[in-house]
């Protein structure tokens, strides 16, 4: 029996995917509430559903193949489903994605908030349909939070990336650098607190260059600085989160703010790509290595206890053993928490697709596992410097065999025994121990 709609079917039903960053998390769910505006129901992916939503990502050439596996996924559930698939892969390679088997329609980054005016039926094409517009046109400012998915929400703040680094198609995907209005996001955020959900991340392609106007004007209405200043005063949340800085943008300022804020959490995630000057230099990279460590110095000064994640790209053209070893040694001196491992892949009309000195296959994998194994050591050190201290922990209201997890302000993962009476509380909780899994345990009993 079909699972396509007719005139006695209750609520149609709409099911999301959503590949990548928190962007696009944000801007999923911001689509999703769209979607139940409009007397839609909505499903889990795996459940069966008039219509599929994949929001897609194109940094890694893994998120381009998943793509395809989720395609089949949701015709496995019903045969007739409705699949549009939307992002940032979907601007760069629409004609590619609309000759998928089972694609109907295809929206790029202009396109993709107005999904709903594009589903007229939910009758399956012969091939996806395609609105993808030519990238410079997308200048404007969409407004996105995710709301209701997980104990903490997203708040995208800022889009478009205006930084000409030699690996990425982001600004091929998303756009001039572009920022929503202060206003704007202090609405967007108290609209969140208002909700009850305990914590919000600020996320952007690159939110240190907030302030650009929303037709990407080079003109800074506002500092980032400023924003989280504003933030921190009008919006009644017990914590807020910086997602991922670039360490060139993160100020001494910013940095100072942090450390003496009631709300903004001890936690920086800022990436740095390579330890070898070399190879930050044919990224077209804004900062060498030096920076980067006076931006952990500085962290760590003011805040011993804070933690901090990188990102780093192993197997980029022109890495050699030599390159390498200086990220390897770099990283395994620095006081960071934790690793971000992308395994170099080549990106079409990017500068570093045609650069010398390919790295193999086999060499890049082999670095990267290299880097991932140093990630457990920082991980395991940094969780084993802040037990025995007591942390204020967030409970996540996801069942994990049984078990429940939460994060402290600065990122430790705690886990304790499934309780529902638990999620989305905070506690204050003695760390105990670290288990075999590498999860901290907490002194007993847990205490809201």
């Amino acid at each position: 029996m079909s699972q396509s709609l007719t005139n006695n079917d209750p609520k149609p039903r709409v099911a999301f995917h959503t590949l990548g960053c928190k962007l696009n998390f944000s801007e999923t769910s911001t689509i999703a509430r769209d979607f139940e505006a409009h007397a839609f129901q909505r499903v889990p992916f795996e459940s069966p559903a008039e219509v599929y939503v994949i929001n897609t990502c194109s940094v890694t050439e893994n998120a381009d193949k998943r793509l395809k596996g989720l395609v089949q996924k949701a015709l496995k559930q019903n045969p007739k489903g409705f699949i549009a698939a939307i992002g940032c892969y979907a601007q760069l390679q629409p004609e590619a994605i609309a000759q998928l088997d089972g694609v109907d329609l295809v929206l790029g980054a202009s396109e993709k908030f107005k999904l709903m005016e594009y589903i007229s039926d939910f009758s399956k094409k012969e091939i996806g349909e395609v609105h993808a517009c030519e990238i410079e046109a997308a200048d404007f400012y969409e407004s996105s939070y995710s709301i209701s998915d997980r104990t903490r929400a997203f708040l995208k703040v800022q889009d478009g990336c205006d930084y000409k680094c030699t690996y990425c198609t982001i600004p091929q995907a998303r756009g001039i650098s572009r920022s929503d209005t202060l206003e704007n996001i202090i609405l967007n955020a108290q609209k969140i607190a208002a909700r009850g959900i305990r914590e919000i991340v600020l996320t952007g392609v690159n939110i240190g260059d907030y302030g650009k106007g929303e037709f990407g004007n080079k003109k800074h209405q506002h500092t980032f600085l400023e924003l989280i200043q504003a933030l921190d005063r009008e919006v009644p949340v017990d914590r807020m989160r910086i997602s991922s800085i670039e360490p060139n943008l993160l100020s001494d300022a910013m940095i100072a703010f942090v450390a003496q804020s009631q709300r903004f959490v001890p936690h920086f995630h800022i990436p740095l790509q390579s330890g070898s000057d070399v190879l930050l230099k044919r990224m077209k990279r804004r900062y060498l290595s030096s920076v980067y460590t006076q931006r952990v110095a500085k962290i760590k000064a003011l805040m011993p206890h804070a933690c901090i994640g990188v990102d780093v790209i192993v197997g980029f053209p022109g890495e050699t053993d030599e390159e390498f070893l200086k990220t390897y040694h770099y990283l395994s001196a620095l006081e960071v928490s934790y690793l971000h491992v992308f395994t170099y892949s080549e990106r079409p009309n990017t500068e570093a697709e045609l650069m010398d000195g390919v790295v193999p296959m086999a060499v890049r994998n082999k670095r990267s596992k290299m880097l991932r194994s140093l990630s457990v050591k920082k991980r395991r050190a940094f969780y084993e410097s802040q037990l025995e201290s007591t942390q204020k922990v967030l409970f996540e209201g996801e069942n994990k065999k049984g078990y429940m997890s939460g994060f402290t302000e600065n990122y430790v993962k705690v886990l304790l025994p499934w309780n529902p009476a638990k999620v989305n509380t905070i506690a204050s909780l003695k760390l105990k121990n670290i288990d075999e899994a590498g999860y901290v345990r907490i002194e007993a009993p847990v205490t809201a």
